[in-house]
């Protein structure tokens, strides 16, 4: 099969590594891919949002199977594109890509298909939402309804922070479009969790789960991020645990989708907060999440093209799907100054080096090549690193071995990835 993978990070680099161990591959591009993903075909240059190039690419160039990476995208329609062109996608419809592009759908979907959830209400005005800030317990969540590249959620300590967050994304319109509406929520308590399975429309098949860690700083200090390491599997919820959640916050979404006509076909990500009275759903993302890939997909012992083939046409079933034991942890090297305006430009050396440690791989998320075919970093978080093994504490020595053999004077990383998982 050729194939066209359709993203730039971290998760496009896992993905593509994955990809290539296919004896069906004929041919991979990646549109617009990056030094990682170049490794394993041929980087193509076209942004991610640009569906009509990306459509007329996969037809001049006989692709059989698109792959999205991103979000960005699938809400922009690229597998309706795509099947207009007679093209296979291997990610949810526009309308079925609502699950993330807009928060208020899902609290619907949630609410028909009795998914526990937060509870919540939307708003346009800004008077309105105010109003009911009025009635409620802090602290509480305030969430932009559609796609913010991350920054959409506030968690509002205090009545001021609420309206001042109100204000933020309804009138001074901090997230354009994105933030057209709101939605309010309760607040819940517990360990968060993401949890992945492939989905064909019916069927959900459990990929895993993997504990993402936000905040920039050790022991979850400062501002959130898209995410500075991840394990895999969290020690605390188990395969059995994790099948239950799938029937709780999953596999009734697919079945209410279903009903509306709108199945979903894709990778799904449930946000879960398991809470004393169980998994409680936070957010659906409608892809894998990144660093949360680079700890889940080199586990996967079968053949990722024929199981996103099949899943493409609602034939989930006809494949293998088998991961390996072993605990995975990531590492994110980020540049100074992230999340806020990063450093770029800086030399990387010495990957080479930290991948001759085994059980290591070393993922590009943002990452180019200078005048002079340097290395050097094009990003905010820059590159990550993963290391798996029998056990969490044995994979967390052996990716911090690997982090320490980098020579990239900008970096910076979390020390503490995984501790808080080993103390449990």
């Amino acid at each position: 099969m050729r194939v066209l993978l359709v993203g730039s990070g971290g998760r496009e680099h896992a993905l593509a590594m994955a990809l290539a161990c296919s004896p069906n591959l004929t041919e991979l591009f990646i549109a617009p891919g990056n030094p990682g993903t170049a490794q394993y075909g041929k980087n193509i240059n076209i942004k991610v949002d640009n569906i009509t190039d990306l459509v007329k690419f996969a037809q001049d160039n006989h692709i059989d199977l698109v792959i999205p990476g991103p979000e960005l995208p699938l809400v922009k329609g690229l597998t309706d594109a795509c099947e207009h062109a007679g093209i296979l996608c291997a990610g949810p419809s526009q309308a079925a890509a609502q699950l993330e592009g807009s928060k208020s759908f899902t609290k619907m979907i949630s609410d028909a298909a009795r998914i526990p959830t937060a509870a919540w209400k939307e708003f346009s005005d800004s008077e309105q939402a105010v109003a009911y800030l009025k009635t409620q317990s802090f602290p509480i969540v305030i969430k932009a309804d559609g796609l913010a590249a991350g920054k959409g959620v506030i968690i509002a300590y205090t009545f001021k922070e609420a309206e001042e967050a109100i204000e933020t994304i309804l009138q001074d319109n901090r997230f354009g479009e994105a933030g057209n509406k709101i939605v309010i929520e309760e607040f819940l308590t517990g360990e968060e969790i993401s949890l992945f399975a492939f989905c064909d429309g019916e069927h959900a098949v459990l990929i895993g789960a993997a504990q993402d860690h936000k905040r920039i700083g050790d022991n979850d200090t400062g501002p959130n991020t898209g995410g500075m390491g991840a394990i895999s599997p969290p020690p605390f919820f188990d395969h059995a645990a994790q099948e239950k959640a799938l029937d709780i916050t999953v596999r009734p979404m697919l079945r209410e989708m279903v009903k509306r006509g709108i199945p979903f076909r894709g990778i799904i990500f449930a946000g879960l907060m398991i809470t004393n009275d169980g998994p409680y759903l936070i957010e659906y993302n409608v892809r894998f999440g990144d660093p949360e890939a680079e700890v889940l997909l080199p586990r996967l012992e079968t053949d990722l093209l024929d199981i996103l083939y099949n899943l493409s046409q609602g034939k989930l079933k006809k494949s293998e799907i088998k991961f390996s034991d072993q605990a995975g942890i990531c590492i994110v090297m980020a540049a100074k100054g992230y999340p806020g305006t990063p450093v770029v430009g800086g030399i990387i050396k010495n990957i080479d080096q930290a991948e001759s440690i085994p059980h290591v791989k070393v993922f590009h998320a943002g990452t180019n090549y200078n005048a002079q075919q340097e290395l050097c970093a094009a990003g905010g978080r820059v590159l990550c690193i993963a290391a798996f093994d029998k056990t969490l504490k044995q994979a967390q020595t052996t990716a911090y071995n690997a982090v320490n053999k980098i020579n990239w004077k900008d970096g910076i990383w979390r020390t503490d990835i995984g501790n808080k998982a080993l103390k449990q």
